[in-house]
């Protein structure tokens, strides 16, 4: 038995059961329509892709909220007060049962008005670092370096903290450590770590984008930290492995002593 026929053995009028279809039939061609739109104006304006994106669920849950409305006024024979009481009482109960999801679409909305990063940025959130591929209503959704699609709930921009490597720009700061023995040439160590960063072909450096190399002292060994921006923030690990592998060579060659075993070489942002 079909609703519609469950509705007219419920004594429903004939009248309100095309109401009720026509009212469902708009809003499924009104999101439709909006979802066109909007992204034709993404493909229009690129730079405010993020924010019209995300403005898409949120049409299309007015849209179906105004159809609910519509339908159960005359359904129910509810008068407006009454059927404002029970949508009040209804969002309520949902609101409790669907508390994470809510807290997830107030996220995406602040991510529309303080934007802490777009499409693109290399951020990290937590434990997850990656590219951010796309931003819904719900979730931000990160490309890691191993290839794996992470899908972070808006919500938690409000609980952790958010690093933005690059901030919309396509060059990006790249840390790179090494580390040698407490007894070794620390300054030749310093220099060849630096030479090795100033000749990478993914290196970029001008009188905004300097580099530094900065030497840690620890209890059995010297942390070298070269500091460096690469032109293109995709470089960012061609960029470290680079720096790493020619740095240990030139060590090699120069009998600069290493920890036997790996204390710390590794790519922060």
């Amino acid at each position: 038995m079909t609703v519609l026929q469950t509705l007219v053995d419920l004594g429903v009028a004939q009248e309100t059961l095309t109401r009720m279809v026509g009212v469902l039939v708009a809003a499924y061609l009104a999101t439709k329509v909006v979802r066109f739109v909007l992204t034709a104006a993404v493909e229009r304006i690129p730079r405010r892709g993020v924010t019209i994106k995300i403005f898409i669920p949120v049409a299309r849950v007015l849209i179906y909220g105004t159809a609910a409305y519509l339908i159960l006024g005359p359904l129910l024979q509810l008068s407006a007060a009454q059927l404002l009481a029970v949508s009040g009482l209804f969002g309520a109960a949902l609101g409790l049962g669907l508390k994470d999801l809510f807290a997830a679409i107030v996220g995406g909305l602040v991510l529309v008005t303080e934007r802490p990063y777009q499409v693109g940025d290399k951020i990290a959130i937590d434990d997850d670092y990656g590219e951010v591929t796309d931003i819904d209503l719900r979730a931000t959704t990160l490309r890691t370096p191993d290839d794996s699609a992470v899908s972070i709930p808006n919500g938690t921009m409000f609980t952790s903290n958010v690093s933005n490597a690059n901030d919309g720009t396509p060059q990006m700061m790249v840390v790179v450590e090494l580390a040698v023995t407490a007894a070794a040439d620390v300054d030749r160590a310093s220099a060849i770590v630096r030479e090795a960063m100033v000749t990478s072909k993914y290196v970029y450096v001008d009188d905004d984008h300097s580099f530094t190399v900065l030497v840690e002292d620890e209890s059995y060994y010297r942390t070298i930290r070269g500091k460096a921006y690469v032109a293109d923030l995709r470089d960012e690990f061609a960029f470290a492995s680079d720096v790493t592998e020619r740095s240990l060579a030139a060590f090699a060659s120069e009998e600069i002593e290493v920890p036997e075993a790996p204390v710390h070489a590794s790519e922060h942002r």
